[in-house]
């Protein structure tokens, strides 16, 4: 903590504050602090365990691990890898420059991707309907672009231009590997981008994906197959599904409704030269350390990071990438435990507990409004911890020694691809988590109304034995409200206990509940930090979730006989403690549904009545906030 800021006029920077000036952010990082130092311990803890079980020194605790540690052994085997070269790579790109036309890619679509993942000009997966989560629909949307958001290319977007400058200089060294002459990689490269300017004028931004129930739109499949000419999407689905279903869940509309402007008999060698130059960038960091760095520098100017991770964490990132379920399982049973899980499965329930009383107590919800709010925590699954078992995929992963990275990479991307694809047939698997163990985050889901907590972020300052009830819960506790929130924020308050997308809400109710989630929207937009300012529709969802979260978990403080609230607050703001690189903090301003760190620490508080009497926080101190602007929705 800092003397220099009162609590009064910046929490954040009272308790960060000497911390943030001596942080210093490693070199092939982005950011430290908070949730990332924890995610730090974990990777160190786990490549330790990794290195001894690929030595001999610790024994395979099964044979999913077994898979990952064979992995993890062949991506940091860099004297076969630099041996091989780029020769690893000319396989897949040499069936993309052979795809002589629009006819015969149409031809040779469904191969392409499911036995080669070559992608069509879209994407798209299985996943449980939206209003009936007991069913799989096929979901469609339009293809990623190289840059992380569609705001990046708009006309003077300076930082859009310099990483596509550096984008474009990195492929431009990495197609001189390739066996095209100059004049071939120059045109590839030319095709490829003009391409992926062409998607970003028809796709949805970060900040429309927000809401998304309006990714919801189910339409006929005749009508999808008609607004995707001239690809032949019903030859395409009637190949990987055997039996084409009869509606397609379009989760972009205006995407389809343009199609034909990205994607037609004129521009099809531009979706070539695409396709062959994304392949390139998905294959690069597989191959030799040269071109592994080479690789990565697009990656690192995006986040900042000066240098690559080195060749044995990303041997181990590689094999988790694969394999994070069981490796997740194996952390929660030999670092968190049974007792640890009781404990806060326990804790959990107690916020749940609070969420009723604040809801029955609510002075503007009507009592069947409130009754379908209990009757949803009622319904809501705990997933705490870690999985008793890993999910089927992970029987259907096996790694050859024998083969090539390349070779595995490829096979295991292949049936999950297909695994994906094979859901469709089947019922919606409710048991699947959606983080792995050792993962330092927690989620919600609304399509299942489940919360899932990994045992990775149940460690101080989030939750000790070593810290008071207040402390735990100004930081577990506020994160569990946090999630359960997530239920009732703009887009959870719309799907029902058992995850389906229907209105259960009274009209009057829901009226004034929107109106609250505008005033949370103005409260952050146009915020200004370091990186630029907030856009407040974008946020909006996480921000509702932290300020119910914050004020559930202080209603349940105050509960507590030792009641600190000094301390609730102030571990509040340490678990946001954190430190980012300028050039990540603006991709996030940008992409990520979640405020700045430092926003998230100093705005919540201001709206509770309680920050003010702890602190004695008074009109012209910099947390004060009249009681009038003060938005409480939970």
């Amino acid at each position: 903590m800092t003397s220099e800021v009162r609590y009064q006029d910046d929490l954040y920077r009272a308790v960060n504050g000497a911390w943030t000036d001596q942080a210093v952010i490693p070199d092939d990082k982005s950011s430290t602090g908070g949730f990332q130092d924890l995610a730090d311990e974990v990777e160190e803890k786990m490549m330790a365990d990794f290195s001894a079980i690929a030595d001999g020194k610790k024994t395979t605790p099964d044979k999913y691990f077994a898979s990952a540690v064979t992995l993890y052994k062949q991506a940091k085997d860099f004297k076969t890898r630099d041996a091989a070269g780029f020769a690893p790579a000319l396989p897949q790109l040499h069936l993309v420059a052979g795809i002589k036309d629009l006819a015969d890619y149409n031809q040779r679509a469904a191969e392409l991707l499911q036995e080669h993942l070559i992608d069509p000009p879209f994407n798209f997966y299985v996943d449980a309907d939206m209003k009936d989560t007991s069913k799989n629909v096929i979901n469609l949307m339009g293809p990623r672009t190289i840059l992380p958001d569609t705001t990046y290319y708009a006309k003077g977007n300076q930082n859009g231009e310099q990483l596509m400058t550096i984008f474009k200089d990195m492929m431009a060294k990495l197609l001189a590997y390739t066996d095209l002459d100059a004049a071939a990689q120059k045109a590839t490269l030319a095709g490829a981008l003009a391409f992926d300017a062409e998607i970003a004028k028809h796709i949805k931004s970060s900040e429309e994906w927000a809401d998304y129930p309006k990714a919801y739109n189910p339409m006929p499949t005749a009508e999808v197959v008609e607004k995707l000419k001239p690809f032949k999407f019903a030859d395409f689905l009637q190949k990987i599904f055997k039996q084409v279903p009869e509606t397609v869940v379009v989760n972009d509309p205006r995407f389809l409704d343009e199609f034909t402007q990205l994607f037609n008999e004129a521009n099809f060698s531009n979706y070539r030269d695409w396709l062959y130059v994304t392949r390139l960038n998905s294959l690069v960091s597989l191959l030799s350390e040269p071109l592994r760095q080479l690789g990565g520098t697009f990656s690192r100017a995006l986040s900042g990071a000066p240098k690559a991770p080195d060749q044995i964490k990303h041997a181990y990132r590689l094999a988790n990438a694969f394999f994070s379920e069981p490796i997740g399982i194996y952390y929660g049973r030999t670092y968190f435990g049974e007792k640890a899980k009781a404990d806060v499965t326990q804790l959990v329930q107690k916020m749940i507990a609070t969420y009723k009383r604040r809801l029955s107590n609510s002075d503007w919800l009507s009592q069947p409004t409130k009754d379908k709010a209990i009757l949803k925590l009622d319904k809501m699954v705990l997933k705490m911890g870690y999985p008793d078992k890993p999910e089927d995929v992970y029987d259907l992963l096996h790694v050859n020694p024998d083969k090539s990275l390349i070779d595995n990479i490829n096979a295991m991307q292949l049936v999950e691809l297909q695994y994906n694809f094979d859901k469709l047939t089947k019922p919606v698997d409710r048991t699947v988590w959606n983080m792995p163990g050792h993962l330092v985050n927690a989620s919600y889901d609304p399509s299942k109304n489940d919360i899932t907590f990994p045992a990775a972020i149940l460690q101080a300052p989030f939750y000790s034995l070593k810290q008071s009830a207040s402390e735990n819960l100004g930081g577990i506790g506020a994160v569990i409200a946090h999630e359960i929130s997530h239920g009732f924020d703009n887009n959870g308050a719309q799907f029902d206990e058992l995850g389906n997308m229907v209105n259960w809400w009274q009209k009057a109710d829901y009226a004034h509940f929107n109106k609250l989630t505008e005033a949370m929207i103005q409260e952050f937009d146009g915020l200004e930090t370091e990186a630029g300012k907030v856009n407040g529709k974008l946020v909006v969802s996480e921000n509702i979730a932290d300020a119910g979260g914050l004020a559930a978990a202080l209603d349940t403080a105050k509960r507590e006989p030792d009641v600190d609230l000094h301390a609730f607050f102030i571990n509040w703001a340490r678990i946001w403690r954190s430190k980012s690189r300028l050039e990540r903090q603006k991709m996030l301003l940008a992409v990520d549904v979640h405020a700045p760190h430092e926003l998230r620490a100093n705005i919540q508080p201001r709206n509770l009545d309680d920050w003010y009497t702890t602190f004695d926080v008074q009109p012209g101190d910099g947390m004060y906030l009249p009681p009038e602007k003060r938005v409480q929705i939970w």
